[in-house]
């Protein structure tokens, strides 16, 4: 894995028209454990649900938006986007979510995001097929210090690979990117991308981060 910068002319050819080549996946479909079980993505921020505040920032840079989620679909679906569930049964994390938006897109990438990380920069899909290049089939976000996997460009084509990851029993999500070829596109200039909400008293703090900045 290695963190390139894309040659401008290489730049300007992906991202020419991107939007309507990605697919916008909000990953909601956790435990939330460490919320009490709440979904988070229906836990309000400055009250307005988490998924929406996401939706904000995501939609205007893809083609279309999916949710996936397990539970309270029919709340999802009152926001008026496709609402998909995992295909496994169990909540086996993130990668059985990526594996549902694969199979339903009618894209040629998909670009997932948590369901609680309500500051997205506005240039997060652009920078993600930027990064691709010729060669990368996945491009995952880079802190400067940690890849964060759940932030992350996939080419659709990868379906039956990660299929084939989870039917055999696989679950961690690095081990599946090792298997290709990946990009890591930095994004250590904007790291409140990363900031999300795993606790009631982190719900708090990004409420109230969020009503000092402003969306």
């Amino acid at each position: 894995m290695s963190m390139p910068s894309a040659p401008p002319g290489q730049a300007l050819a992906e991202t020419a028209g991107s939007a309507d080549r990605v697919t916008g996946v909000i990953l909601a479909g956790g435990r939330a454990q460490r919320m009490g079980g709440r979904d988070k993505g229906l836990v309000e921020i400055d009250g307005v649900a988490m998924v929406q505040r996401v939706i904000e920032r995501l939609e205007p840079q893809v083609g279309t938006v999916i949710i996936n989620a397990n539970r309270n679909l029919d709340r999802y679906a009152r926001l008026g986007y496709d609402v998909v569930r995992d295909g496994l049964d169990g909540y086996l994390g993130p990668l059985a979510g990526m594996l549902r938006a694969l199979e339903v897109a009618r894209t040629r990438y998909v670009v997932t995001v948590p369901c609680d990380s309500p500051f997205l920069p506005g240039d997060l899909v652009r920078r993600l097929l930027a990064g691709l290049g010729a060669e990368a089939v996945i491009a995952v976000a880079h802190d400067g210090q940690r890849m964060q996997p759940v932030f992350c460009l996939l080419r659709t084509d990868l379906l039956d690979s990660l299929r084939a990851y989870l039917d055999g029993g696989q679950r961690k999500i690095d081990r599946w990117f090792a298997q290709h070829r990946v990009a890591l596109v930095d994004f250590s200039d904007v790291p409140e991308t990363f900031v999300n909400v795993n606790t009631p008293e982190e719900r708090a703090a990004v409420e109230a981060r969020w009503q000092r900045a402003g969306p």
